[in-house]
């Protein structure tokens, strides 16, 4: 019975398979969770880096613009992560959008 319902489903005109494409979206979906992860990883210790150097001095003599500078530096890099999480997030979401298009648009055709 159910190999009649996944015969009646399949379509032979699909230019994807849909096992691979729900592959590369939990992938995207795992990929990104870890880009974050090393992303805010990278964060706390670039804030613990910044905290040492000036705690032991090494800071002394830079003017407001150059303090300011190190901590621009410290947060460029975890919007960097924040840009590439929600782009794989975002690139995950319009795959499974555009695999129901096609499914809605197949179900349409047969009605």
């Amino acid at each position: 019975m159910e190999e009649n319902k996944a015969r009646a489903s399949d379509f032979l005109g699909t230019y994807f398979d849909r096992s691979i494409v729900l592959r590369i979206v939990r992938g995207a979906e795992v990929a990104s969770w870890v880009v974050l992860a090393v992303y805010g990883l990278q964060l706390l210790l670039s804030a613990a880096t910044l905290a040492l150097s000036n705690k032991r001095g090494f800071m002394q003599g830079m003017g407001i613009t150059d303090l300011v500078q190190q901590f621009l530096f410290v947060l460029e890099q975890p919007f960097r992560g924040i840009v590439y999480f929600l782009g794989l997030q975002a690139l995950a979401k319009i795959l499974l959008i555009f695999m129901d298009i096609e499914d809605n648009t197949r179900r349409g055709a047969r009605k």
